[in-house]
């Protein structure tokens, strides 16, 4: 207990606990309002239209009419598309073919064409359904307006050309909102990146201050030192996760006092990974460096902007030993499916088994650097 009291001592000496909230509240109030709209819509497009028709202007009424795109211009000639698409006015170019309308009067089939910009490919995913949607709209109609003008009922025309309709739900995330996957995923980096550069900051600094082996051996000496920062990382998230259920509408279905569980898991095992990580480094202002080897990883492969499975196999296997990879498939089981905290024993295994590690690894490199400082004790008395 007097490690505990002393690593607290330290704590309230500095200004760590204020940064440790205040830092992911800021953050969280940001990105929360920035990304509020939840996803792009009525995306900037501009028609081509070389067909001049009534029909052709109907379709860009319908095109124009989609929540998803919004016409900006129309031109009656075609242009380059480096020209149509420069400046960012507009991220696609539908173009309407001449001769649509006679086309469609003979009942022949005709082409639409759509050249995309994908140099930000997150801007198109909108415009492809969209687009579909209209066409097969279109076609449906038609096809039942030529049926009934052939003497066969409405009734009977729908059900032979639309035998099969699609009925879809999107569960869980229905607006497509990024509050829950990025925004929700910078927090946590912020907090990741407090939390492991405290945490391990401590063996280097007790080793400065001459106290590392002042209590003994023994690892629970370090090992307890993290219960202030896994506790105060833990509120953390849990005041920023609320502020954005506030502010951004983020799905947030599990209680609260059942969250705190995995929460404090995985802090425990981020702090114990960070303590281990940077145990051997000898200088304090060099451990953040040294917690890049947790940042980075996380950052990049346990779901934040990617889903894990689009990763290659050895880097979703890689994965498994970061902490982060499993507060994120928690945060997507329990916090927006709602799931009941018996069904992710494999998530908490996992991080328990991190901290198992973690404090096994801990043990080792305390024991040998005792021993070793034993052996120069002893050769210098020699």
């Amino acid at each position: 207990m007097k490690s505990l009291t002393d690593e607290w001592n330290h704590l309230r000496r500095g200004k760590w606990i204020m940064v440790i909230f205040v830092a992911p509240l800021v953050a969280a109030l940001f990105f929360g309002l920035m990304f509020s709209r939840n996803q792009l819509s009525e995306t900037p497009v501009v028609v081509v239209d070389e067909d001049h028709s009534s029909y052709s202007r109907q379709l860009i009424e319908a095109i124009n009419a989609s929540p998803l795109m919004k016409v900006t211009n129309v031109f009656p000639n075609r242009l380059s598309p480096d020209i149509l698409l420069a400046n960012e006015q507009a991220v696609a170019v539908i173009v309407i073919p001449d001769g649509l309308q006679q086309r469609q009067d003979k009942g022949l089939s005709s082409s639409i064409g759509i050249w995309m910009d994908n140099t930000m490919p997150s801007s198109l995913g909108g415009i492809r359904p969209a687009i579909q949607e209209i066409v097969t709209t279109e076609n449906t109609t038609l096809a039942i307006t030529r049926l009934t003008q052939e003497g066969m009922d409405i009734k009977s025309a729908k059900d032979l050309v639309s035998p099969l309709s699609l009925v879809q739900r999107m569960l869980y995330n229905p607006t497509s909102s990024y509050i829950g996957t990025m925004v929700i995923g910078f927090v946590n980096i912020i907090i990741l990146m407090l939390t492991t550069g405290a945490a391990g900051a401590i063996a280097p600094r007790l080793r400065q201050e001459g106290k590392l082996l002042s209590a003994g051996s023994s690892p629970f000496q370090l090992w307890i030192r993290v219960l202030p920062y896994a506790i105060l990382s833990t509120c953390s998230s849990l005041l920023s996760y609320g502020l954005l259920k506030q502010v951004g509408q983020m799905r947030f279905e599990v209680a609260p006092y059942v969250f705190i569980v995995p929460l404090l898991l995985y802090s425990m095992a981020l702090c114990l990974l960070a303590m281990l990580l940077g145990y051997s480094v000898q200088n304090v202002s060099k451990v953040g460096s040294r917690m890049s080897l947790i940042l980075y990883p996380s950052f990049l492969v346990t779901g934040i902007q990617l889903t894990p499975l689009a990763f290659p196999a050895f880097f979703q296997v890689t994965a498994w030993a970061l902490p982060m990879n499993w507060l994120n498939r928690l945060i997507r089981g329990m916090a927006f499916r709602n799931g009941e905290l018996g069904f992710y024993s494999v998530e908490l295994g996992a991080c328990i088994l991190i901290i198992g590690m973690a404090s096994l690894g801990i043990g080792f490199v305390l024991r040998r650097e005792s021993r070793r400082q034993l052996l120069n004790l002893e050769a210098g008395t020699a």
